[in-house]
């Protein structure tokens, strides 16, 4: 019999045992179930998606399961392809009530190490392949969500892709929640990347770095997996690279980003500067398509600044040392229930103020912000650089989601004031 029927055959019979053996398992799992008693070793439980080993109480494997389930639709939903097969997942506890052997030796280090490990397996003769990925976990820290990432991109794709979008997607994979784009992290991962000098993004996508170096590594490529699936500016290219990298297409991070490298720079700084939990990345995205211009004499520059965005471009280029007259109408809010404010913001603390900052930098590199300032519904402000002027309103970096409203901003050079220098733009 020739070797592709060969496998063909063996694919077939072991797709009917595995149907046999989920069958089985599955009127087993109800018949425990039934009992209403809590188990006292390992027990397998079943989802569409999930054959899952565990110690856990059956309604800890019920609420792991379903957060596979929602974890494994979104990911499916933003790759574009089902999942093939079930993932079988051994997730433990407490290692004691686990008979000797019960778990295979090529997960068993990792689990007594306290961390997670896939091991994809490929079959494969001429055209034909099938892939088959198993979990080892521990039950906490979202390490099961984090490893069924990699399981579902080995089954489905039969490779993670390079480790940085490998380790940042199965990081991402543990946080996502359904209609949330917010930042939801550990508290020990957030304070971490706060307090740390920001890891290059060449070091993260070049770097000779490997699958569990270190969960500070893992931080790092959370970090730019997660801007870049969530910044308008990048998202669009992101997903077909990802998945050009997990079918092995030729492509690379430079090659697809090259020409935006300066803007991606000082937004990946950004993003890591101002980073805390709710922070939104599509809500901070910096709008680099605006025109900025100086004015000139009385003409008068008008920009609409939302409250539940980041930064946002005014459209006018400040000269160093020139005073300008702002002049902001309407009223926003700056949470769900809160009473409306002007561009004045709240009187205790300055919550819902429009405040400005000015950019700048040399030839469309090397972009820098100066200090933030309070300008108000009525304000002159000098200059303190050239630049291009930014507005946005006074609140938590990771609150602005709730916000509701829009001001009108009239910009101008202020009466009898002219520039001690125009930019070069």
């Amino acid at each position: 019999m020739p070797s592709n029927s060969r496998c063909a055959r063996w694919l077939l019979l072991a797709s009917a045992a595995l149907l046999v053996w989920t069958a089985t398992g599955a009127a087993q799992s109800k018949r425990d179930k039934s009992k209403g008693e809590q188990p006292a070793g390992p027990t397998d439980y079943y989802s569409e998606h999930f054959v899952v080993h565990t110690d856990l109480a059956a309604d800890e494997a019920k609420d792991l399961l379903d957060r596979l389930e929602t974890m494994l639709s979104l990911i499916s939903t933003y790759w574009a392809r089902p999942c093939v097969g079930k993932i079988e997942c051994y997730v433990v506890k407490d290692l004691d009530k686990w008979p000797s052997g019960k778990i295979p030796e090529e997960g068993l280090a990792h689990i007594q190490a306290g961390a997670g490990v896939t091991i994809t397996s490929t079959l494969a003769t001429g055209a034909l392949s099938l892939s088959r990925a198993v979990v080892y976990a521990v039950a906490d820290r979202g390490t099961p969500q984090h490893e069924a990432v990699h399981a579902y991109c080995g089954q489905t794709f039969g490779t993670t892709g390079p480790v940085w979008y490998s380790e940042g997607m199965a990081e991402m994979g543990q946080y996502w929640r359904k209609d949330d784009k917010s930042v939801r992290i550990h508290d020990v991962v957030l304070d971490y990347l706060r307090a740390t000098p920001p890891k290059s993004m060449n070091e993260i996508v070049n770097g000779q770095e490997f699958t569990g170096d270190s969960w500070q590594n893992y931080a790092w490529r959370w970090a730019l997996c997660h801007l870049l699936a969530n910044n308008t500016n990048y998202a669009a290219k992101f997903r077909p690279l990802g998945l050009a990298l997990l079918k092995k297409e030729p492509t690379s991070f430079e090659a697809v980003y090259g020409d935006m490298a300066e803007e991606i720079v000082f937004e990946y700084r950004f993003f890591l500067g101002h980073l805390e939990q709710g922070f939104r990345s599509d809500l901070c995205s910096w709008d680099w398509k605006r025109k900025f211009r100086l004015p000139k004499g009385s003409a008068v520059v008008t920009a609409k600044i939302r409250a539940d965005r980041g930064w946002q471009p005014s459209g006018v280029l400040v000269a160093q040392d020139t005073q300008y007259q702002c002049d902001a109408s309407g009223t926003w809010q700056t949470a769900q229930k809160s009473d409306p404010v002007s561009a004045d913001g709240r009187a205790d603390d300055g919550t819902g103020k429009l405040v400005g900052v000015i950019m700048t930098e040399d030839d469309g590199k090397n972009y820098q912000l100066g200090d933030p300032f309070d300008l108000g519904a009525d304000a002159v402000f000098t200059a303190a650089t050239a630049g291009k002027l930014y507005l946005r309103c006074q609140d938590k970096w990771g609150e602005l989601a709730d916000n509701k409203g829009t001001l009108t901003v009239k910009l101008k050079a202020a009466k009898n004031n002219q520039p001690t220098s125009i930019p070069d733009r």
